[in-house]
């Protein structure tokens, strides 16, 4: 299990929510406790929201709530349950990587920049017509052989170097 932790870079930490040690990967801020990604996830739903010109009057039937519930979600008072989120996804027009993406953007790369850059490909890729993914999707997968290929190629260039 330590190799697996170290693997994955989890840290134990301790949050408020849970009643017990938890292993976490911390962020480029550090761990961010679970109400901090709640209070990043509702920004931007609220901005989501706010950026089609909707109130929460007007977007919470859309969800078949009353505004106050849906409320609660803006001012991370209610935890969302996924379902919930593919619904605000489907309403408001956004991918759910982007609402993740503003929680916990570690997950998407080893420094801000690569994972600003991840999450710009990936939308890039979605809005291309599926002609144009199926090629992309063929090409990135020749050069990820291609890669594992060389990586594979140096490990044993390494290897047969130690023994000398």
């Amino acid at each position: 299990m330590d190799a697996y932790k170290n693997k994955m870079e989890l840290v134990e930490t301790i949050d408020p929510e849970i009643d017990k040690p938890v292993f976490r990967r911390p962020g480029f801020e550090g761990i961010k406790t679970l109400g901090e990604l709640d209070e990043r996830i509702a920004t931007f739903i609220r901005k989501a929201r706010e950026d089609k010109d909707l109130t929460r009057a007007e977007l919470a039937p859309l969800l078949g709530l009353s505004m106050q519930v849906y409320g609660r979600y803006e001012r991370a008072f209610s935890k969302m349950h996924v379902t919930r989120m593919i619904h605000l996804c489907e309403i408001l027009g956004f991918m759910p990587m982007e609402m993740l993406f503003s929680a916990a953007p570690h997950l998407w790369g080893r420094t801000p920049e690569e994972a600003r850059d991840t999450m710009e490909l990936a939308q890039q890729v979605v809005s291309l017509p599926h002609g144009t993914k199926r090629d992309l999707l063929a090409l990135v997968k020749k050069m990820v052989a291609l890669e594992r290929a060389a990586d594979g190629a140096a490990e044993t260039q390494r290897g047969e170097e130690g023994r000398l």
